[in-house]
């Protein structure tokens, strides 16, 4: 069996995983206890297959058994980014149809005005100190029995991905018959034990916030196998070599700014770790830079391993580290689908040449939550199951994929991806601004950080005061992560009479010969 209920049984003892900095150890028998815990809470406050739980947490231990606990009640679950404003964590929840959601003390800030905010959900709960309208979760969970609920059922992730109106969109799959077994193999857990041969010996770092869709599914992955997890409160460079070193980590996950960082460690300190037991390191969420991805080929040997998905699960695309230094660049070939780079019409084009990525994939179908129109555009015009996540990119005679550009002039700042959509229509409110436009530029650390570009009504206005004050605006209703860095003034962004904003004419004036293409 590949479920935490086996294990539970055969390796009661053993850590499902282990909190780095707090030292914390969660055996499978405390997951399989407090998960059923919780299953029974769900179902004592009337949620029911299909409903829906929102997860407002940094990464702490309660944040698996909260996952498992949906996964097999029939439950939706959904994490978001513990960096979001209480209205952005708001629009999430009414989007989705929490019923229940569950946050934490250390994000009381923010917790603490969702109540206001949600007067129609009813049951809330917090770790720690409780803020006015929640309960405690550790005194709800241990009220109740540790017995499975006598209707389990699959449950399912349904996480949130922005679209190009800058409004984040719930990526929902229809959940698994009612007598679907607890253990079905899922396509990301096949894939893992083929592709990256996990197992029960699996000893897998993970030092991303639980929230993004990777980190938290593989972790599940692992435990679905029986291995152990070292999951990071915080990513820190030398910690995590560190972690490596202590607990002999096989596998880990990455994006491309921890890679940059622990490269910027002085050259004692990266050889004061032994990372030889390493024989899985796994990125993605962002282009890796070439030079960049040679030196940790270097460093760590080819143990570098890169994939290209999305959240959607409608393809996925890998290559290994031998491959890549043949196709320097690409993101692999596709696994158990079948690419299709295509034009505006949708009309395949041949090798070499750069249009929208679609996978041709078995998979079950994604929507997007309560938006039919993304979900149309997801499709290609031609050929209905065809989806695209809206990057754009060619393909080699061999079948690599190489990425050209971004979906929707999205940037991707460490790993993240932003929006600009969300800045500009808040900046464009401002009296004091005639137009707006949001663009990554390069960063040597994050790869592209957040700049506004901004056409004043009066041109006499532009200057460091007015950009501290769009900058101090753009903060008071968005997450800090989502807000421009800088702000520079331009006397007329480059429209066209219909309105359409001619977005790379700006962006290349900041990317000059790298432009922001990956070659």
């Amino acid at each position: 069996m590949q479920h935490i209920s086996h294990h539970a049984k055969q390796t009661p003892d053993k850590p499902a995983y282990i909190m780095a900095a707090s030292g914390t150890i969660v055996t499978y028998k405390q997951l399989e206890d407090r998960s059923n815990q919780l299953a029974q809470l769900f179902r004592r406050e009337g949620l029911k297959r299909g409903d829906g739980v929102l997860i407002f947490m940094e990464n702490a231990p309660e944040f698996f058994e909260i996952c498992w606990a949906a996964m097999r009640s029939g439950l939706y679950f959904t994490t978001v980014s513990s960096r979001l404003t209480a209205p952005e964590i708001a629009y999430i929840a009414k989007d989705c149809d929490a019923k229940m959601i569950f946050s934490s003390d250390a994000l009381a800030p923010q917790a603490a005005a969702l109540p206001a905010l949600l007067p129609q959900i009813a049951h809330w709960y917090m770790l720690g100190k409780t803020a006015p309208g929640y309960q405690s979760y550790h005194a709800a969970r241990d009220a109740c029995p540790a017995e499975p609920i006598a209707d389990e059922c699959l449950g399912s992730g349904m996480l949130y991905s922005s679209g190009t109106t800058g409004r984040p969109k719930g990526i929902r799959r229809e959940l698994p018959p009612p007598d679907a077994p607890l253990d079905e193999e899922t396509p990301l857990l096949t894939l893992v034990k083929l592709l990256y041969g996990m197992n029960g010996e699996t000893i897998y770092l993970s030092p991303a916030p639980l929230y993004h869709a990777a980190p938290l599914y593989y972790n599940l992955s692992v435990h679905q196998l029986g291995g152990t997890c070292i999951v990071m409160e915080q990513f820190d460079p030398e910690q995590a070599l560190q972690l490596i070193a202590k607990h002999k980590a096989s596998h880990s996950q990455w994006v491309p700014t921890m890679f940059v960082r622990m490269l910027k460690l002085p050259p004692e300190v990266r050889q004061k770790y032994d990372v030889s037991s390493l024989k899985f390191a796994i990125h993605a969420a962002a282009p890796c830079p070439i030079a960049i991805k040679e030196q940790m080929l270097d460093w760590w040997g080819d143990v570098i391993y890169e994939y290209y998905a999305g959240s959607e699960g409608n393809g996925f695309c890998a290559i290994n580290s031998q491959e890549w230094r043949a196709h320097k660049g690409s993101v692999g070939k596709a696994l158990a689908s079948t690419l299709h780079i295509c034009d505006d019409s949708g009309q395949e084009l041949p090798a070499g040449e750069s249009g929208t990525i679609y996978f041709e994939s078995n998979n079950p179908t994604f929507v997007y939550h309560k938006d039919e129109e993304r979900t149309a555009q997801s499709r290609n015009p031609k050929h209905a199951h065809w989806t695209t996540l809206g990057d754009v990119g060619y393909v080699d005679k061999e079948g690599y994929l190489y990425l050209t550009d971004r979906k929707a002039f999205m940037i991707i700042s460490g790993g993240v991806n932003i929006y600009p959509q969300e800045a500009e229509n808040i900046l464009i409110a401002h009296p004091k601004v005639a137009d707006v436009a949001v663009i990554g530029v390069p960063n040597e650390e994050y790869g592209e950080e957040v700049k506004a570009v901004v056409q004043p009504m009066q041109w006499q206005d532009a200057g460091d005061a007015l950009a501290q004050e769009l900058l101090a605006f753009c903060k008071s209703q968005l997450s800090a992560i989502k807000c421009p860095r800088s702000v520079d003034f331009d006397k007329e962004l480059p429209r066209h009479p219909t309105g359409k904003l001619y977005k790379r004419l700006i962006r290349d004036k900041y990317w000059g010969q790298r432009d922001s293409k990956i070659v």
